[in-house]
């Protein structure tokens, strides 16, 4: 069964790159975002293992772990681990989970018998510290990653989480940010955003986005 949103992540224990994980354990207090490859030695892979070890000070100052699974087994891992330091000119700085026996795969639903029955499909999870499911995305094997959208939603995630608001189309950091309809009583509106709104209908009404 795929997992939705609102629903607790599983949990796991698995062998990785960085040794014995137990899922919920290693995540913490913090946000995390669990990330599938079709194999090790894969070119769209490498670049993607690559850009988010340099996202490293971006995860961090959201409070965020990321974490890789390949079907692989570790000796492969730290392999592959060397190329990606080496054609991303970078240091891989998180766990990559070795799911040779399929257990977390299957648990996260990875593997779509359409499009193979082996290799893993290109999905990523973003977790809340509540181990809650917050975002799923599925790429098909040829499609690389968008990790700037992938940050982009978790700055709309804690912020919304702390604020009545939602965040438009192609919302920015910085940007204006919605106030949810269901916030009626003119009192809270001002309390909430004393620097106004604009209300362009009734049921959308923009506000500078609140100071985190």
């Amino acid at each position: 069964m795929s997992l939705r949103l609102g629903d607790i992540a599983p949990d796991f224990e698995q062998d990785s790159s960085a040794g014995k994980i137990r899922f919920h354990e290693w995540l913490g207090d913090s946000w995390g975002v669990l990330f599938s490859h079709p194999a090790d030695f894969t070119p769209v892979c490498t670049t993607e293992l690559g850009f988010t070890a340099k996202l490293k000070d971006e995860f961090a100052k959201r409070g965020v772990k990321a974490i890789a699974l390949s079907v692989d087994p570790v000796d492969s891992h730290h392999k592959w681990i060397e190329d990606i330091n080496e054609t991303q000119n970078t240091v891989v700085n998180f766990p990559i989970l070795a799911d040779a026996d399929r257990k977390v795969s299957d648990l996260y639903d990875l593997i779509h018998p359409n499009a193979s029955d082996t290799l893993t499909v290109r999905s990523l999870f973003v977790i809340d510290p509540n181990k809650k499911v917050r975002l799923t995305i599925t790429y098909p094997a040829s499609t690389g990653r968008n990790f700037h959208e992938i940050l982009r939603v978790i700055d709309s995630l804690q912020l919304t989480d702390n604020y009545k608001v939602a965040t438009p189309a192609n919302w920015q950091e910085g940007d204006e940010v919605v106030i949810v309809p269901s916030l009626k009583d003119e009192e809270e509106l001002k309390q909430r955003f004393p620097k106004g709104y604009r209300a362009v209908k009734p049921y959308l009404r923009l506000t500078p986005q609140p100071n985190r």
